[in-house]
């Protein structure tokens, strides 16, 4: 029997005619309405039909979670009087709910994009919910592109909603095509908000690591709470390992305490959600109950104002999760939780004045995650750059590009970014495509079943007590009871399944020899720029190039070689930190990462001069290195070309006259342009056959090129073809005759050519000179030799500035003239009584 009590309780009601309004003329929406309203639950019993007399229509709702998924259908079910599998059903990895009845189905938005994939029309399908679109999550992004293409192309029938528990639904709206924002107002009590920092220090979040002392203080907080106020508690922390260690802190409070996450066994998931059977709760969750799940009973709320999002180095190939502070829209609705059914509060853990200085929303997923996985979606989609996707956020083209050779090298897709057959394959398993790589071809080497037992438990990280051992988890998963041991069974059933369905007639391998070398090539398979060979008690260098480090007491201490299979790396540190790694040998090791094996001759510049030898490498691991005693000249060239390029010119010999020389050029280049030449570093670097030549091929190492006159190389670079080289000395003279006699060398270092020279050498002079039509910086010096004043106009200095200098020299200078009218007087280098001795003098 329907509950109608229940659903006219919902607020979303009053939206709903807009709401069909608005499909009915536009054929989308955006439906705007926070958490707890009933957009999840009320919205698709309506569009189906099931409620509120409308027409028989099947509807879809995606959600970002399996969760909240299995609570959604497991809600409406119970709205009808009934249980999932009938008129409304869910199908999540590795479980499915759904009958012949069912015309409302809830999904994971992992299984809608499985799902367009094998059928573009989703035929059958009238209505697309994408639920809590506002978390960005990289597979609700890929969805709604998909279906909009399929409205635009085969589809146009097909109804399309985007709901969100936000206001920021403009974004969405453009997306859709201008769609109308349908909103609706919930039920909001009023929530308190009380700031609770932490009284000491705390150390700020980095990598996947959270202060122990932010973790004692959070579960003080929760005592508080629990003291001052009524009703359960929600408690909001970023991960499962923290989620562990405050429970661990709360025993003997008086309440149960109950953790609730994507891992928590589906009891305890329904226990939360069914409500208190007695007594008070503590529920201890991350993201996933901030607006997906509604958790009855929650009067407080205790919010770690911490989060957890992907974040990827694509130089290393590292992916993990990362701590970071939680927006101020994942603190509004954390702190609405708190107010569903009554006025409650929420204890915040941070001082009131950060709260401005948050992100105002989470990182959209696509900017900073691992996008294989998309880009595999992308190809088989056939729009393999997404060009053409109608995304709110564009994929940065570096991970992008990252993401292709990922799946270049695992054979997904060809030279052109399309999708081959094995990458449809390989995109049908529900897996990043490293892991369905290491599924189908470990299934060839080490049977099927094994090969789905590590695959999926390296895709659904087992718990820190398994340890870092991949052998020891697998053999601790199979013969564990625990939460995660059972969900393990069922995704390895799942792939088993799936491996069979996706082979084309091929077997799975006989499955025999030792388990640990079956995981170790698994791994390997999966991520074998991670093989790792040990360079010390501990550490470890990837063929990537990235260090690698096991922690104290770690089994694997002593491995030879590793297949790392989950590590992260933490800001600033210099090598990843392993989480999950399986032994391998050597031969495993060039099976796995063939692909980056090189064998030959390698003369490169390292520590400062040429370096030969033969050598045999994997990657960044030298598997054995030999001195190289004649090694091919074009090689030496090239590797003192390189070392040119790290240390610059300078490796040459320059004297005086050639680095003047290089100056003359330079300003040459830079007034005039050409014929004359760039004679800028990268230029030189650039035209080496012609200036360095043939020297550079007669060189053999760093002292050679010292040996080098490299004015004399430089001057081959003179525009001698056209004639102007002779006009070298005529535009850029080394030295200016001054009225005195003297040749005075012209500097030319700076933006404007400089001629220093004593003050008495110029009298009689009333131009300024000139290089190259650009007047020269006279800088004036004492007859000591120092800076008495600068001009580039000297018939306006000793009309000027002369009386000044004049007067403050000539007392300290006396011995030299300092005439009334310089510009009629004959210039001098010497004294006033060697020019009365020998007036015939300058």
């Amino acid at each position: 029997m329907i509950r109608t009590d229940a659903l006219d309780q919902l607020p979303v009601r009053t939206a709903v005619p807009a709401l069909e309004r608005a499909l009915d003329e536009r054929g989308t929406a955006v439906l705007c309405a926070p958490p707890g309203t009933g957009k999840t639950t009320l919205v698709p019993l309506v569009l189906a039909g099931l409620t509120g007399g409308g027409p028989a229509r099947r509807v879809l709702v995606a959600e970002p979670r399996r969760i909240a998924a299995r609570a959604a259908a497991r809600r409406m079910a119970w709205l009808l009087g009934e249980r999932t599998g009938g008129r409304v059903g869910f199908t999540v990895r590795g479980e499915r709910e759904v009958g012949p009845d069912t015309v409302v189905e809830v999904v994971t938005t992992g299984v809608l994009l499985q799902r367009l994939q094998r059928d573009q029309e989703l035929a059958g399908t009238d209505v697309v919910i994408i639920d809590e679109c506002h978390e960005r999550h990289l597979d609700a992004d890929t969805a709604a592109a998909f279906l909009l293409d399929v409205r635009g192309t085969i589809r146009p029938d097909l109804r399309l909603v985007a709901a969100s528990a936000t206001t920021d639904a403009a974004g969405w709206a453009r997306l859709l095509g201008d769609a109308p924002v349908v909103e609706a107002q919930g039920v909001s009590h009023p929530v308190e908000v009380v700031w609770a920092p932490p009284a000491g220090p705390v150390r700020p979040p980095h990598g996947m690591r959270v202060d122990p002392a932010l973790l004692t203080h959070v579960a003080a907080v929760v005592r508080r709470a629990l003291a001052e106020r009524d009703g359960d508690v929600l408690c909001f922390l970023p991960g499962v390992g923290e989620i562990g260690r405050v429970a661990g802190q709360l025993q003997g409070i008086g309440a149960e305490v109950l953790q609730v996450h994507g891992r928590a066994p589906a009891a305890v998931q329904d226990a939360v959600l069914a409500g208190a059977s007695g007594g008070r709760r503590v529920v201890l969750a991350t993201s996933v109950a901030e607006s997906s799940l509604t958790v009855p009973g929650v009067r407080v709320v205790v919010d770690s104002g911490l989060a957890r999002e992907p974040r990827t180095d694509h130089a290393r190939g590292l992916a993990a999760l990362t701590t970071v502070r939680a927006s101020r829209a994942a603190g509004r609705q954390r702190a609405g939780r708190a107010g569903r059914e009554a006025p409650g509060a929420v204890y915040r853990c941070w001082e009131e004045a950060e709260d401005g200085r948050l992100a105002a929303f989470p990182s959209p997923e696509i900017r900073v995650a691992d996008l294989a996985a998309f880009a595999l979606q992308a190809a088989c989609w056939g729009d393999p750059d997404a060009s053409g996707l109608a995304l709110l956020d564009p994929p940065p083209a570096g991970a992008m590009g990252a993401a292709r050779e990922v799946l270049t090298a695992v054979g997904a897709v060809d030279g052109a970014g399309r999708a081959t057959d094995r990458g449809v394959r390989m995109s049908r398993l529900g897996l990043h495509p490293r892991l369905a790589r290491a599924l189908l071809d470990g299934a060839d080497e080490v049977g099927g079943r094994r090969a789905a037992e590590v695959v999926a438990l390296i895709g659904e990280e087992p718990p820190r007590d398994y340890g870092d051992d991949l052998a020891h988890a697998l053999r601790t998963a199979r013969r564990g009871g625990d939460g995660y041991a059972a969900r393990w069974r069922q995704e390895v059933r799942r792939l088993s399944r799936a491996l069979g369905s996706t082979r084309d007639g091929g077997g799975t391998g006989s499955g025999t020899g030792p388990d640990d070398a079956a995981v170790g090539l698994v791994a390997a398979l999966a991520f074998p720029e991670r093989v790792a060979r040990a360079r010390g008690e501990g550490a470890f260098l990837m063929v990537s190039g990235t260090g690698a480090e096991l922690r104290e007491g770690s089994r694997l201490r002593s491995a030879p070689w590793l297949a790392v299979a989950v590590a992260d790396r933490p800001a600033h540190a210099a090598s990843a930190r392993v989480r999950l790694a399986a032994v391998v040998d050597e031969d495993t090791a060039r099976l796995a990462a063939g692909h980056l094996a090189f064998s030959g001759d390698e003369v490169r510049w390292a520590g400062g001069d040429v370096v030969a030898r033969s050598v045999e490498r994997l990657g960044a691991v030298e598997l054995s290195v030999r001195a190289l005693r004649r090694p091919a000249p074009e090689l030496v060239r090239g590797a003192l070309l390189e070392g040119l390029r790290r240390e610059g010119p300078g490796l040459l010999r320059w004297t005086r006259d050639s680095e003047q020389l290089r100056l003359r050029l330079a300003f040459l280049h830079r007034v005039l342009g050409a014929p004359w030449p760039d004679v800028s570093d990268d230029a030189l670097l650039a035209r080496a056959d012609e200036w360095l030549e043939p020297e550079l091929s007669r060189a053999g190492r760093r002292a050679d090129l010292a040996r080098i006159d490299a004015g004399q190389a430089v001057r081959r670079l003179l525009p001698w073809a056209t004639g102007d080289a002779a006009r070298l000395d005529e535009l850029a003279p080394e030295r200016i005759e001054v009225p005195s006699g003297s040749r005075v060398r012209v500097d030319y270092g700076g933006e404007q050519p400089v001629l220093a020279v004593k003050l008495q050498e110029l009298f009689g002079l009333t131009e300024t000179p000139r290089v190259a039509g650009v007047p020269v910086l006279v800088h004036l010096l004492s007859p000591a030799g120092r800076p008495a004043a600068v001009t580039a106009d000297l018939a306006s200095f000793w009309r000027d500035g002369y009386r000044g200098v004049r007067a403050e020299l000539r007392g300290r200078y006396p011995k030299h003239p300092w005439p009334d009218d310089p510009t009629t007087t004959r210039a001098t280098r010497f004294t006033s009584a060697r020019l009365r001795r020998d007036p015939g003098r300058p």
